[in-house]
């Protein structure tokens, strides 16, 4: 897998999250040349700002779909986040905590991860990307190859 896409709210954010060990993952994948977005249904506008200034620090890119006029689940969406990182949607793990945006993502061609609690998501993207359970380890930027 080349890509990592995942929502803000319900994955990054919010209750049942993990959000140190997510940003950590996210960093030692970028380090080793996964592009990473953030792909949310946040209505954009001035108020959206601080997403999108997690593009760079964060993720590579931050979609919102108040900005770009499609909205998960639609298939349309999740093409478009995939164009931006420069890949196919075949190449990309989307994570969202809405089964009906995982199938959406599915259904555009990327491999769909539902958020069901942190420790699950991590193994599931550990065996994804081949982390051998590095995003576990709370062992920071260091447990990650270069």
């Amino acid at each position: 897998m080349r890509g990592l896409v995942l929502d803000f709210g319900g994955v990054l954010a919010g209750p049942d999250t993990d959000p140190e060990a997510l940003a950590a993952l996210v960093a030692g994948l970028r380090r080793r040349g996964v592009r990473t977005a953030i792909l949310s249904n946040d209505p954009g506008g001035p108020h959206g700002q601080w997403l999108r200034d997690l593009a760079g620090t964060l993720v590579d890119e931050v979609v919102l779909s108040g900005d770009v006029g499609v909205a998960k689940p639609d298939a349309a969406s999740f093409r478009l986040v995939a164009e931006r990182l420069g890949l196919d949607p075949a190449e990309c793990v989307f994570v969202d905590d809405l089964t009906g945006n995982v199938r959406g993502a599915v259904a555009a061609g990327m491999v769909g991860v539902h958020h069901d609690g942190p420790d699950t998501v991590l193994a599931e993207l550990d065996v994804l990307f081949g982390t051998a359970g590095r995003s576990r380890s709370r062992g920071g930027e260091g447990d990650y190859p270069p």
